[in-house]
């Protein structure tokens, strides 16, 4: 008798493993949040309002439809910090401290998921990738929450300083973008109340460029002893377009923005708010100046640097910088007439070289789609404000013009949509396209197109 079996079940991928654990994350978060507990009404929350703002938390958007501190209890509060913490480190890397705590033996499949999840070119050495990590964050956030409560302590009590030191120091570093200074400066005003002021200024971009380097980057600077001369090519290529990106940026929103949103301001203010105003749209969230002042080249120039994002394997999100910077390079070789793709005296795999295009591509159809569809859904809202919107959610970012609770209930799911894709985008969108493809047994004959 001929015996049937079923064939054994594959096991989940990382890239799954990865997006089930943040939509579990985001459930757990949205029914903590519609608890009464979690109000400061103490009411039910709708489960389209926790939603929006669980997702938000946990994927370090910031986006938000009701203002974080006038709302949220201090338990919700608190839901939103840990959801926060969990998303800017990730949810595998969260889970790998269970066993390192314990003192097990991470598996071959525990690395290769921590791997892809914080984005390591090595499986060799990643727990001990991922400790320096969990050590490193928690000495940054204490040393940021430490600066902040010198401004927030003396102003806001011992207490509540110091709550509102360690809540912004964590949205800070994880590029999260949430704040309390709802019942202290207004509603959605963010950090608005600071423009002027150089601690909380510094200490807030700090926080927000070490987060966004990477861990691998911070592994690689440990290990050299940071002797940059020793550093692999993508930590000096990171660490070069981070300069690049602070300080070019920096200057072009001093001269767009002194009749727009800096208007009045000092010069001593005016580069202040430029440089908050050119790191925070790489995925931070929080602003000093309204969006919504800002001129039409503050308006793009802001759009293009929350595309460009942070790096990979970071807390931030966005394509990344040296996707960019590759896609960038392509187009330079093309026009030169080069076969290959150059960079510090190394030449690029073509394969890297795809994924890049192919992320970038798939990024900006995510963003013109969604603006196609909230556009046609509410034709009230101007486009610079819906593309702003759209470019915030779809890169975690979190900033806007104001029209987030102006969305209707399909345009709010768009956006949940968006700000999901978009976390995962720096990790399982890459991470889909690194697997190498086995050769087609048939190849199907050349065709030609003409382009350009």
């Amino acid at each position: 008798m001929k015996q049937t079996g079923h064939r054994p079940r594959a096991p989940l991928s990382a890239q799954a493993l990865i997006a089930l654990g943040f939509l579990l994350i985001i459930l757990i978060v949205t029914l903590l949040l519609m608890l009464p507990a979690s109000s400061q009404s103490g009411q039910w929350t709708d489960p389209l309002t926790a939603l929006f703002t669980a997702t938000s938390a946990v994927c370090v958007t910031g986006l938000v439809v009701v203002d974080t501190a006038s709302t949220w209890s201090l338990f919700g509060q608190a839901v939103l910090l840990v959801g926060i913490q969990i998303g800017g480190l990730g949810v595998m890397t969260i889970l790998s401290l269970f066993p390192l705590l314990l003192g097990k033996r991470i598996g071959l499949r525990q690395r290769t998921v921590l791997q892809e999840s914080v984005a390591s070119l090595h499986i060799g050495g990643i727990v001990r990738l991922v400790r320096r990590a969990m050590i490193g964050t928690a000495a940054v956030e204490l040393l940021g929450a430490l600066l902040l409560s010198l401004r927030f302590v003396p102003m806001l009590g011992p207490v509540r300083g110091i709550g509102y030191s360690v809540f912004h120091s964590i949205s800070a570093f994880c590029n999260a973008g949430f704040d309390l200074m709802g019942t202290v400066s207004g509603p959605f005003s963010s950090l608005e109340l600071f423009r002027s002021d150089p601690l909380v200024n510094f200490a807030v971009i700090a926080l927000i460029l070490v987060g966004g380097l990477g861990f691998f980057v911070w592994n690689d600077l440990v290990t050299c002893r940071f002797r940059l001369s020793k550093l692999q090519l993508h930590s000096r290529v990171v660490l070069l377009a981070s300069v690049v990106l602070v300080l070019v940026p920096t200057g072009l929103f001093f001269l767009f923005e002194p009749c727009s949103s800096m208007v009045g301001m000092s010069t001593g203010e005016r580069l202040l708010a430029s440089l908050f105003s050119a790191v925070t749209p790489r995925t931070a969230g929080f602003d000093t100046v309204p969006t919504g002042d800002l001129s039409g080249a503050g308006s793009l120039l802001t759009i293009l640097l929350m595309l460009t994002g942070g790096n990979p394997g970071s807390t931030a999100g966005g394509a990344k910088t040296t996707t960019m910077l590759l896609v960038t390079l392509l187009a330079v070789s093309l026009l030169r007439q080069e076969e290959n793709v150059h960079l510090f005296g190394r030449r690029i795999e073509q394969d890297v070289i795809r994924r890049a295009c192919a992320i970038v591509v798939v990024y900006m159809t995510l963003a013109t789609g969604a603006t196609l569809v909230i556009c046609a859904m509410q034709p009230e809202l101007a486009l610079r404000d819906v593309l702003i919107e759209v470019f915030s959610a779809v890169n975690t970012v979190g900033m806007s013009t104001g029209i987030t609770r102006m969305l209707s209930p399909l345009s709010r799911l768009v956006i949940i949509l968006l700000m999901y894709a978009g976390r995962l985008g720096s990790l399982t969108f890459a991470i889909l396209l690194t697997h190498r493809a086995q050769s087609a047994k048939v190849q199907y004959p050349t065709g030609r197109l003409l382009v350009g």
